[in-house]
Formats: C-alpha cells, sequence, structure tokens
C-alpha cells in the first residue's frame, strides 16, 4: 500500500506525469472544467473536500515553483487567499491573472490533471506550476 500522503490514484498519478512547467488545477464546485481525461472530480457535497485541504494534500508531492490564482481572490475571497499563503513555500510565485484567464488554462496542453473539489467559497481556484527537485 502506498505510503505517501495523495491516496486517490488519479490525482497521484497526474502528479507523476507533471515535468518542469506542466501544471496542475484545483478548482471549486463551480469551475467549468473540461469533461476529459484530466478531469478528476472528488466533489462529495457542497463544501466537501474542501479546496484548501485538497490543496494542502497536493503540495505534499507536488513540487511547485509558480502559482496563478484569479485577480478577484483578493477582494472576494481574502480569508482563502490567506490560507494559500500560509500553505506555500516562500520561494513559490504567486500570480494573479484575470479569472477568465484562469479558466481558460483548463484546457491548455500543459495542464494535466484537473481536480474538482466540492468548494463553494468564491474563487477557490489555484494552478499549481510545476518545478524540479534538483
Amino acid at each position: 500500500m502506498k505510503k505517501t500522503q495523495v491516496l486517490n490514484s488519479k490525482i497521484s498519478a497526474g502528479i507523476a506525469t507533471l515535468g518542469h512547467f506542466d501544471m496542475l488545477t484545483i478548482n471549486d464546485a463551480g469551475m467549468p472544467i473540461p469533461n476529459d481525461d484530466r478531469r478528476v472530480d472528488v466533489a462529495i457535497t457542497k463544501g466537501l473536500p474542501k479546496f484548501i485541504d485538497v490543496l494542502k494534500n497536493v503540495l505534499t508531492e507536488d513540487q511547485v515553483q509558480r502559482v496563478y490564482l484569479a485577480e478577484e481572490i483578493k477582494t472576494q475571497n481574502p480569508e482563502q487567499l490567506k490560507a494559500i499563503k500560509d500553505l506555500l513555500d516562500d520561494d513559490v510565485d504567486i500570480v494573479y491573472i484575470p479569472h477568465e484567464e484562469l479558466k481558460k488554462n483548463l484546457s491548455n496542453p500543459k495542464t494535466k490533471i484537473n481536480i474538482r473539489t466540492g468548494e463553494t467559497t468564491p474563487y477557490s481556484n489555484i494552478a499549481l506550476e510545476s518545478g524540479v527537485t534538483f
């Protein structure tokens, strides 16, 4: 049995495919994620699982160099923004982009996995850009 933190087989496999500059997204329940093989829907009900819990889990295995967040999170969900920042290493760059651009990135060829959570707070979406461990 797997010893590391990410037990969801699709998420674990998705992380394993990531190379430098590849992307993984974690999204709230309302994000229009393309219905393709990159979609991993872990939503159970409203609020479960929480976005921040999935992010915390993914960060145990994914080496992140940059994250992309919706500009709107600064004013529409500052509590979630603080929680995200608390989880990120100091050397991770945070880039704010319009929410519409974040939506477009779901279909980007560099995006290898899109995770849908049960989160229902606004702008709880993030794109993680992978770094290298060496």
